[in-house]
């Protein structure tokens, strides 16, 4: 009893070797073949049962032709005319012996290759029967057919029997050419008619489906507005415009779902935008309402206490740390309203080794940065995009200052044209990002540093500036086991327009 799991088995073989040929092959050619094969091997058993029963006529026509001749011969005791009579039928050839018997079973005389054995009471019993008869026996170990013609006198008393015999084989190699004949027609007349069904399944229907299937293969490999041509019987051309209707149904379809979903997409994100810049709006403005003047107030009694004193004793120390403290205040209030306000945008066509340039020898000055080896990797100018260059390099800015305070010590920014976008890479040495946090380093305020070191916003606001530029960014661990952040940014940027909705008017920056 066979499992399920092995009649799925071969039920899955099975419809993948059943096809419009295969059905063909075995329910139209198979059939046809098996008929004709039964109808020439009927044909061929008719012919053999011809063919020997004429071999068969033609020993006993021989026998007949000279059994008077012996006959006579026999009577007047002349047994070397009796001799001479077996001679003449012997020397046409297809007589392998001849022999004649008394009447009771004596041999008289024998002509071929090979002597009967003495078998007297047979001969007599076959003698005095009087009837002509042929039958096939073995006469020292050869297979042989006997005609046996009873011999009569004047008198009509039989004197004697001719025993007239041929060669099985001679009967054997004449069925046998006839079978190897009939096999050789029927594979060459097989051949020919699978070769005629084929070749018109072929130019009838197989290449009108061939060209239906490279049609849904290159549709599924991308080329979505291909279509079928409408070629081939009129059931296939039904076919090809059934299938070019649902592929552009499908067409329209997608473009209509791809149009819902993007303007779903930019209206959630433009939402979820709005609530965070309102709420991070209010943050900044309560912040920098709160701590603007106080912070400032602080700088300038500390910068003033510093003029007052000389050297480099704790008091010094201690307002320098101070004013430290209250610039990373002033740059993280920076942040929150850099974050939170609408900025306008200066569009404009811009090299990409420039960009780059620009970010690198503003790191340089950063001195955090500085210990870390910084390599560029690219064409000079590079491929041009149409972006807002302060805005882009900020963004970069700020992923190669990322790298250097995660701990490494080489970075790597790399930029190409990759097809109609320009591809930005920063890819460092350091100890990467935890696969399980990387989708959430965009979030405002979330940060991988230790409390009082960042403050979560510098990838937000990358973020959101490359989201501004239709572009996108994505995060991911490099070869050597650090982190790598490919941003990709349009070559030509429909939205280019300034603040003011008017467009930059072109030039190299």
């Amino acid at each position: 009893m066979l499992h399920v799991p092995k009649i799925n088995t071969l039920v899955r073989h099975f419809r993948r070797f059943w096809s419009l040929r295969a059905a063909l092959i075995l329910l139209v050619l198979a059939p046809l073949l098996i008929g004709a094969a039964m109808l020439t091997s009927m044909v061929l058993w008719t012919l053999e049962k011809a063919a020997e029963e004429r071999m068969q006529e033609d020993v006993a026509l021989m026998a007949r032709a000279i059994s008077l001749p012996v006959s006579d011969s026999l009577e007047q005791g002349e047994d070397e005319g009796v001799r001479q009579a077996l001679e003449s039928v012997f020397r046409i050839g297809r007589i392998y012996g001849a022999y004649v018997y008394s009447a009771s079973g004596e041999p008289i005389a024998a002509v071929g290759a090979v002597n009967p054995s003495p078998r007297r009471a047979e001969v007599a019993d076959i003698a005095a029967a009087g009837e002509r008869r042929g039958t096939y026996e073995r006469i020292q170990g050869q297979d042989v057919y006997s005609y046996f013609v009873p011999l009569t006198d004047t008198g009509g008393q039989v004197s004697g029997l001719l025993h007239v015999t041929r060669r099985g084989s001679d009967f054997h190699d004449l069925i046998t050419d006839l079978r190897v004949q009939a096999i050789a027609f029927m594979v060459v007349g097989g051949v020919f008619i699978s070769v005629l069904v084929l070749l018109g399944h072929r130019l009838a229907i197989g290449r009108h489906f061939e060209r239906l299937m490279e049609t849904m293969a290159r549709v599924e490999d991308g080329q979505r507005d291909f279509r079928a041509g409408a070629e081939g019987p009129r059931e296939i051309r039904r076919l090809s415009t059934a299938l070019n209707d649902m592929l552009d149904g499908i067409r329209r379809a997608e473009h209509e779902l791809e149009d819902r979903r993007r303007t779903q997409a930019r209206l959630e994100d433009q939402l979820r935008h709005s609530e965070k810049l309102a709420a991070i709006g209010r943050l900044a403005s309560g912040v920098a309402h709160e701590l603007g003047t106080p912070l400032s107030v602080v700088d300038g009694k500390a910068q003033r206490a510093l003029r007052r004193l000389d050297g480099d004793g704790p008091e010094v120390r201690a307002l320098r740390e101070v004013r430290s403290e209250v610039t990373r205040m002033e740059h993280i209030v920076r942040q929150l309203l850099d974050f939170a306000r609408g900025t306008s945008h200066h569009y404009r066509d811009t090299a990409a080794g420039l960009l780059a340039s620009a970010a690198a020898t503003a790191l340089e000055h950063d001195e955090a940065s500085r210990s870390v080896k910084l390599e560029l990797d690219g064409e000079q100018p590079g491929p041009p995009c149409r972006v807002d260059p302060i805005r882009v390099e900020q963004v970069l800015v700020n992923l190669l200052r990322n790298a250097a305070q995660a701990g490494a010590t080489t970075v790597c920014l790399r930029w190409q044209e990759d097809g109609d976008e320009i591809l930005f890479t920063v890819e460092d040495d350091g100890p990467g990002v935890p696969g399980e946090i990387r989708d959430r380093l965009f979030e405002p305020f979330f940060t991988t540093k230790a409390v009082g070191e960042g403050t979560g916003l510098g990838l937000a606001v990358v973020h959101g500036i490359v989201s501004e530029h239709g572009g996108d960014i994505a995060i991911s661990a490099a070869d050597g086991g650090g982190t790598r952040v490919d941003v990709r940014f349009p070559v030509n940027e429909d939205g280019g327009q300034n603040g003011d909705g008017r467009e930059e008017s072109k030039h190299d920056a």
